[in-house]
């Protein structure tokens, strides 16, 4: 699937909306500030705000497109599908050298070379040295542990999510203080053009 038609997968899901009574996750906030928490696998409120336990939200009226997994990693991680074929290919078949890697997929051995550093960098692979029987040495690419993956893979995604929330709250904060300043105009489409990446 290449990023369009993840774009196109995504642009034909129907809405949906946060559901509290569903317990796949939680989102909870403080009743005396703004912060929002979201808690995945809880019963009980994540952590406590002022002092006193934070309320699971229940008035969420906002619907959303549900994110596709090939375009999540892609944003999060910046993972398009042929980084998700090697991790799934070193996953089931390792240890696997990039040659035999790029054997298997028919990628190209650039391109192997290139996603199998990244996802050690992301933690979802690990790299080692293994002694020909020919002599020399020849890195080979391995999982990780599962539990450790799972871990890498949220908190990633985590950090991702914050500075998209950190971006939307600057968004927030720069319009109400424009419409602050400028009470009879109207916020000009200029106004976005700061947000845009670079």
């Amino acid at each position: 699937m290449s990023g369009n038609d993840a774009d196109e997968s995504t642009e034909d899901a129907e809405e949906v909306q946060y559901d509290p009574t569903s317990s796949r996750y939680d989102l909870y906030e403080c009743p005396d500030c703004d912060n929002v928490v979201l808690a995945l696998g809880r019963d009980e409120p994540p952590m406590a705000c002022h002092g006193n336990p934070m309320e699971r939200v229940t008035d969420v009226e906002m619907s959303v497109k549900p994110p596709d997994v090939k375009q999540v990693l892609l944003q999060a991680f910046g993972l398009p599908k042929a980084g998700l074929d090697i991790c799934l290919c070193v996953i089931g078949e390792g240890p696997l050298s990039a040659r035999e890697v790029a054997d298997s997929l028919g990628y190209d051995r650039s391109t192997i070379t290139r996603y199998l550093n990244k996802l050690v960098d992301l933690g979802l692979l690990r790299r080692s040295e293994l002694n020909r029987e020919g002599g020399g040495i020849v890195n080979v690419y391995h999982s990780v542990d599962l539990e450790r993956m799972r871990r890498e893979t949220l908190i990633g995604f985590y950090i991702w999510a914050g500075e998209a929330a950190a971006l939307i709250e600057d968004a927030n904060v720069t319009k109400q203080d424009y419409l602050e300043e400028n009470p009879d105009r109207e916020l000009p489409d200029v106004f976005w053009d700061s947000f845009r990446d670079d």
